[in-house]
């Protein structure tokens, strides 16, 4: 904590000049009167988020200031410094990082002091992974059994149902969600020094919902049960079935899970009249089930950083972006959720843990 009162009255004076002079350099103003709020008494977050800085600057300059005097403010050195670490500490850095994921910067100052003796700030430290190529992002989650083989054979096949898809039939993709009454943070631009926050829900409480979407029409089907089931399934495809009656064939893509596999189901599709085709996708690939997508944007736009009093007005919001939002805004939300799928190849990653 700076204390204020640290400026002489001169010293003031010819820093109020400085400031207020209009042939004066932006960025000495700037500096000049940083130093004057932390002399009225500001921390060195506010006048950061007064100027728009960030606070190790504000210190800086303060330092700066402290050592050098008035002259100090007009001095701006981007030249840059000389690295800390050699191309030899910089190579082994490298590896280490390029094999162990590192959580977190101070781990990574705590990496170079231990193996090197050189010590870090956190800014130098981020500009200095930066430098080196690396970016803070998390892994991407794979399928564990991910298959691209049998991706690439099921979208082959699904490309050739589309094309010889005759007037009378139609394509869904179903899948079941489970939205539970709990807030998402997410991420988002926020000020810096500003510290938001979520308020969480009370409880485990979710929904159990089964969807079956038609991306040609953005038609949505949905059936809401206490518990997944063999009926959950047969009842969606009837469903279905009253929903399409001008539709010769309706084929509905689905996972492989045994609520949809099950004796009750087959035998229900056996029957005379059913006009229903299943087609299973591979084991462990949801990245080629369409209705994924909207599952994505549903939570996007319903639990992403918001929070509701309770359960109910969850569940109706939920509902509201089902039966309101998603008609009225498919247009531009098709441009997420669509076919275009994407073949999870173990190859393309670098597996941790």
């Amino acid at each position: 904590m700076i204390a204020g009162g640290f400026l002489g009255a001169e010293g003031r004076s010819y820093l109020q000049a400085v400031v207020r002079r209009p042939s004066e350099k932006h960025g000495v103003a700037r500096r000049a009167n940083a130093i004057l709020l932390l002399d009225d008494g500001w921390s060195c977050e506010d006048v950061a988020r007064a100027l728009y800085l960030d606070d190790d600057t504000v210190r800086g300059w303060h330092a700066a200031f402290a050592s050098g005097g008035t002259q100090a403010l007009r001095r701006f050195g981007w030249k840059g410094s000389r690295s800390k670490l050699s191309p030899s500490q910089k190579a082994e850095l490298v590896e280490t990082l390029s094999g162990r994921l590192f959580a977190s910067t101070a781990a990574v100052m705590a990496h170079i002091e231990k193996c090197h003796g050189i010590v870090y700030s956190k800014p130098g430290t981020i500009k200095l992974l930066h430098r080196l190529g690396f970016d803070y992002r998390k892994p991407k989650g794979l399928p564990a059994k991910a298959d691209a083989a049998a991706q690439e054979a099921f979208v082959a096949a699904y490309e050739k149902l589309l094309n010889g898809l005759l007037p009378d039939e139609v394509v869904y993709f179903s899948d079941a969600v489970h939205p539970e009454y709990q807030s998402r943070p997410a991420h988002g631009w926020v000020r810096r020094g500003d510290r938001p926050a979520v308020r969480k829900g009370k409880g485990r409480e979710r929904m159990n919902l089964m969807g079956a979407l038609n991306l040609e029409t953005f038609d949505l089907q949905l059936v809401e049960t206490l518990k997944m089931s063999t009926q959950t399934t047969i009842d969606l495809l009837a469903r279905l079935k009253r929903h399409n009656p001008d539709k010769r064939l309706i084929h509905v893509v689905l996972d492989r899970a045994p609520v949809h596999r099950g004796e009750a189901v087959r035998d229900w599709l056996a029957r005379p009249g059913r006009r229903i085709r299943l087609h299973f996708l591979p084991a462990y690939a949801p990245n080629l089930n369409a209705v994924e997508r909207l599952w994505k944007v549903m939570h996007e736009h319903v639990t992403h950083n918001r929070y509701y009093d309770n359960f109910r007005t969850f569940a109706e919001a939920i509902m509201r972006f089902f039966k309101s939002t998603l008609p009225k805004n498919w247009k531009s939300i098709r441009d997420t959720v669509n076919d275009n799928f994407h073949i999870v190849r173990r190859e393309q990653f670098r597996l941790i843990g």
